[in-house]
Order: C-alpha cells, then structure tokens, then sequence
C-alpha cells in the first residue's frame, strides 16, 4: 500500500519562503509559467517572496496539463495516466507568448513525480517560444527556463529534462520525498480533516 502524506497550506507557504533567495539568486527569473492546477498556488505564494522592493511582482502565466486519471468513484485514487493533455496553453501569436522571448522564465509545479508533464511543459514552451521569437524576428534573444518545485520524489522517471537545464542548476526541489502519495491542501474538500491528518502524520 502506497504510504499518504498531507502537506498543509502553511507547509506549502514555508517551502515557497526558504526557496525564495535560491530561486532570486541563481535564475532571477522576470516571469513565472505555473501549471494547472498543482502549480497555481505555490506561484501565487512564491510571488511574494520573490517581491524586491522598487520592481514591479514578477507575472504569472499559466497552462494546464493533465497526466493523472481519476480511478472508480473515490477522489482519492487517482493513478498516473500515460498521454499529457492541454487543457490550457499560451497563444503563439498572443502578448502572453512574446512576453516569455528574451526572459528566465520559472516553470512552477508542486510535485515531480514521474517528470513527464515537466518534460512536456519545457519541451514545449521552448518549441513555441523559438517559433513565436522568429515570427517577430526576435530570434537572438536567448529565453531561459528553470524549473521549481515544491516536492521531488526520489524515483524512477519515465520524463527527461533538457541535460543543460540540469547540469545548470536550473532545477529546484524545495523538498525530496520518498515515493508516496501526497495529498496538497487545495484537493481537500474538508480542509479541518486535513490539516488533522497532517499533524497525526507530523
């Protein structure tokens, strides 16, 4: 049986805050991609953190992808699927496109558990932005990708991040985790039980 963990919002938000000054230091990034729906908090919690006094916040964009399917009737089991679905994506000919040429971007999730929605979403975003940077024959403007997530499980995966990204640094883990099923606050449909459950596990 696979072993449960419950992660609260205040987790959620000391995870954002002590990744902060690696995050500024190392990618200093202009904008963040956060993808739906496990990535949409975290970024929003990060933004502040990320906050320096006299700059503007840095924008979020997001995207939505689907890899896990919904099992039977209980909302708890879900397994992995095996296709990455769009359920949202940046219009190539869209201001939201242009605004990622040039820039470190952070790419936003809360959990690498297989990494192929991870793969899916840089393989991508990189393939668009070079299409839209040659449409506005911006094609010198080097554009960088980073990745931050709040969990890593320590595991086999079935995706594959770019070697230079990698060997770059350009990923960060704010925790790495055994293979287990984590349950985030923003799935609970009682947050009192679950943030219970949480502190019987502590």
């Amino acid at each position: 049986m696979v072993e449960k963990v419950w992660v609260t919002y205040n987790q959620v938000h000391k995870l954002c805050q002590e990744s902060a000054d690696q995050i500024l230091s190392e990618f200093k990034p202009n904008l963040m991609v956060a993808i739906g729906g496990g990535g949409y908090v975290p970024a929003r919690i990060l933004r502040s953190f990320l906050k320096r006094d006299g700059n503007p916040n840095i924008p979020i964009q997001a995207i939505g992808l689907s890899l896990y399917e919904q099992i039977g009737t209980d909302p708890q089991v879900e397994e992995i699927g095996t296709k990455v679905t769009r359920t949202q994506w940046l219009d190539l000919s869209s201001l939201e496109m242009a605004n990622l040429i040039g820039k470190n971007v952070l790419i936003v999730d809360e959990v690498d558990d297989t990494r192929t929605t991870l793969q899916y979403a840089v393989t991508e975003l990189e393939k668009d932005v070079a299409t839209a940077a040659q449409m506005s024959g911006r094609q010198g403007e080097k554009t960088n990708f980073s990745i931050f997530v709040l969990h890593n499980k320590d595991k086999p995966k079935r995706g594959h991040l770019p070697q230079d990204m990698m060997s770059e640094g350009r990923y960060i883990a704010a925790r790495t985790v055994g293979d287990v099923w984590i349950n985030y606050p923003w799935e609970a449909t009682d947050i009192d039980e679950h943030d219970k459950m949480a502190a019987s596990k502590a």
